[in-house]
């Protein structure tokens, strides 16, 4: 009897060991089938060719550690691809997602799009920064959620011990402390920093002068590159229609529905909570239950 129920107990084992390795891919097969299907529902509806660019702090494998992305080489190919599989007569729709990432990536991405001879929609539901707003000004309509934000382009530079800087602030720091008074590095540096923010001005001239002219062009550009706002400065729809940008707040339902399907990793405990529906006031309760 002894052997049998160890027999049993070891079969436990190795099944729950099974179901614990199996779980999270089985689970991300499942939200991937259920994207899937909700962009084809959103293609066939709005008659666009629909491309993600997500990016959430995703928990993966059996112990669920974290992965954090960001606009890297990998997605600037896979983007090309499927724009380049587009046919040149279809409509592209984006939905972008981003913290930003590589300006050489963010760049490829946007000329790709600038250069698909049909109209070109980007969506953002919640933000899109740095890399993900130079993508969004290579479209031909921008869509946002009233609440989302894009964000200033100023190139960032690796300074000393690795810690980044934003190149307008060395350009800055070094004319207010004179050329003669600053170390042959930060010179190197300096020199590096102008020709970082004049290479992004002409890029985001390139991608928006056809759209709101060519001077207005050299406006936003040095608006957005030159160090106006700090990197993280969140521009909203209101800033950027001031600017002369074309934006609209009229995100498709399913694109709100399409997020949820990118899991974002929870804390142990979560720091938002809410009801899922509206609940009746207390008075109108009562009311409610002396009218029955």
């Amino acid at each position: 009897m002894w052997d049998i129920l160890g027999m049993i107990l070891g079969y436990l084992f190795w099944f729950i060991l099974l179901f614990g390795v199996m779980s999270p891919y089985m689970s991300a097969r499942s939200l991937k089938s259920a994207r899937y299907r909700l962009i084809a529902l959103i293609e066939r509806k709005y008659g666009h060719r629909v491309v993600t660019l997500i990016h959430r702090e995703e928990k993966v494998g059996l112990f669920g550690i974290p992965i954090h992305r960001y606009i890297d080489i990998e997605d600037s190919e896979a983007v090309i691809r499927a724009i380049r599989s587009t046919p040149p007569e279809a409509p592209l729709m984006l939905i972008i997602h981003t913290p930003g990432g590589l300006v050489l990536a963010a760049s490829q991405i946007a000329r790709a799009l600038k250069a698909h001879p049909a109209k070109k929609v980007v969506v953002i539901p919640h933000y899109a920064m740095s890399g993900g707003t130079l993508i969004a000004l290579a479209a031909d309509e921008i869509i946002m959620d009233p609440n989302a934000t894009l964000g200033p382009l100023d190139p960032q530079l690796a300074g000393p011990n690795g810690i980044y800087v934003p190149a307008p602030s060395i350009i800055r720091a070094i004319e207010l402390k004179g050329r003669d008074k600053v170390s042959d590095t930060t010179l190197i540096l300096g020199d590096v920093a102008e020709k970082a923010v004049k290479q992004v001005k002409h890029l985001v001239i390139d991608l928006i002068k056809d759209k709101v002219g060519e001077e207005k062009a050299y406006e936003i550009a040095d608006k957005l590159v030159s160090g106006y706002y700090t990197h993280d400065y969140p521009i909203t729809v209101n800033e950027l229609k001031e600017m002369g940008l074309r934006v609209s707040t009229n995100v498709p339902q399913e694109v709100y529905m399409l997020m949820e399907l990118y899991p974002q990793a929870k804390a142990v405990r979560p720091g938002v909570e809410y009801l899922p529906h509206p609940t009746l006031p207390r008075g109108g309760a009562g009311k409610e239950r002396e009218g029955r």
